[in-house]
């Protein structure tokens, strides 16, 4: 009866041990750090996210990225992960979609410059909607050569370099964002670059007469925007002898009393002009050689179109913004990926912005009588745009002639 009564008791004690050490580990394993590691765990085996090693007797084994840390903070949450040595971090660019599908839109994900440390950034707040502010925007900028600003994710600022990363594709349906997109995008050019060269193409003759003055030329037809892209070329043409004389390959190198100034051409419901030839040809040309010619493109549409974005045009347009999308079809025709499908109605200015992989992006708002004030001073009058009209030589009509067999 004693030996039982104490077998008794410690059968019970180990018992007791048992669930303490069971609630502990339950406890540990329901903590949001774990909670994320095990999620990581799954989505790098769901999404094949490995590095294949042939082992013994030609063995399959396979190398998963490794957990260095998670991290909780007020308003984000952040794991850092490392690569196998060997696998190509543009694996985990690819598949950046896979970590928003488990973790939620709030996941952006950051390379660091080794090329094998990734940081996953889980917020639990958006980024509310926010008034273009002329200050803030220069002091984002700094002294960047062709300023981009984009808006603010939830890591702050977000502005680049079209010098670098050059033409932009502006995609989103009536009433995301996309018209204002680019309003404050071609605003913030030609308030900070001296010397700026704007064309504009308004297909629709709704967005650009606010840059009338401003502007080189706005047009409003095809046969106007055909004028201007002949005359591009023209001057690419030029440009390219400029750089052989000097011998440089860009002309940010050319020495600058003989540095002629940046050109971009801004087009508006691009998609319409898909029957026209020669003015998408010249579209091409410019998105192919442009860059190091200092002309760059900034194309906009409501329905990103197939037949429009083909692949070489596509390729060269390494930086592009999609509000939201009717469907995922036109959303993987804009950024690969059908994201801005995703995006609700009622997040109106919201982008996902793609450079470097994809990213979510407020962008400011700038409506037509703050943007009429800020862009004042650098209207001119109708009599200087009358005076430039008369000193500008005379265009030849016919520039290219094709040529074919009756």
């Amino acid at each position: 009866m004693i030996v039982s009564g104490v077998t008794l008791a410690a059968a019970a004690k180990l018992a007791g041990a048992g669930g303490s050490g069971g609630a502990a580990w339950l406890v540990w394993r329901g903590m949001p750090e774990q909670v994320v590691r095990r999620k990581l765990m799954h989505l790098f085996r769901f999404g094949n996210l490995f590095y294949k090693i042939n082992g013994y007797k030609g063995r399959e084994l396979r190398e998963y990225p490794r957990i260095k840390r998670v991290t909780q903070y007020f308003d984000r949450t952040e794991a850092a992960f490392v690569v196998p040595l060997g696998m190509d971090p543009e694996l985990i660019n690819k598949n950046e979609w896979l970590f928003r599908q488990m973790f939620g839109p709030g996941a952006e994900l950051t390379c660091s410059e080794d090329a094998k440390t990734f940081v996953m950034q889980v917020y639990s707040t958006s980024v509310a909607p926010f008034e273009y502010d002329c200050e803030q925007i220069d002091q984002c900028i700094g002294k960047l050569h062709l300023p981009i600003y984009v808006g603010r994710s939830r890591s702050g600022d977000m502005a680049y370099d079209m010098v670098e990363h050059p033409h932009l594709l502006i995609a989103g349906e009536t009433g995301s964002g996309k018209s204002v997109a680019v309003r404050s995008v071609l605003t913030t050019l030609i308030r900070t670059v001296k010397g700026l060269e704007l064309y504009c193409a308004d297909m629709k003759r709704s967005e650009f007469h606010l840059f009338r003055g401003i502007a080189q030329e706005v047009v409003i037809d095809a046969v106007g925007l055909h004028s201007i892209v002949l005359k591009l070329r023209r001057e690419m043409k030029q440009r390219g002898d400029l750089l052989d004389r000097h011998e440089v390959a860009h002309v940010n190198d050319l020495p600058e009393w003989d540095r002629p100034s940046y050109i971009v051409l801004a087009v508006d419901e691009v998609a319409l002009l898909k029957k026209e030839k020669s003015i998408m040809e010249g579209i091409e040309e410019i998105s192919t050689i442009g860059r190091a010619l200092g002309v760059f493109l900034i194309l906009s549409m409501q329905r990103p179109d197939a037949d429009v974005l083909d692949g070489k045009l596509k390729n060269n347009l390494t930086v592009r913004m999609a509000f939201r999308l009717p469907d995922e079809i036109n959303s993987r025709i804009a950024i690969d990926s059908g994201e801005a499908a995703a995006i609700k109605q009622s997040e109106k200015g919201r982008m996902v912005f793609k450079l470097d992989g994809c990213k979510y992006v407020q962008g400011p708002r700038l409506d037509l009588k703050e943007a009429y004030e800020i862009l004042a001073p650098y209207r001119r009058t109708e009599a200087v745009m009358q005076q430039e009209q008369a000193a500008e030589p005379p265009q030849q009509e016919v520039e290219y002639v094709e040529v074919g067999l009756l």
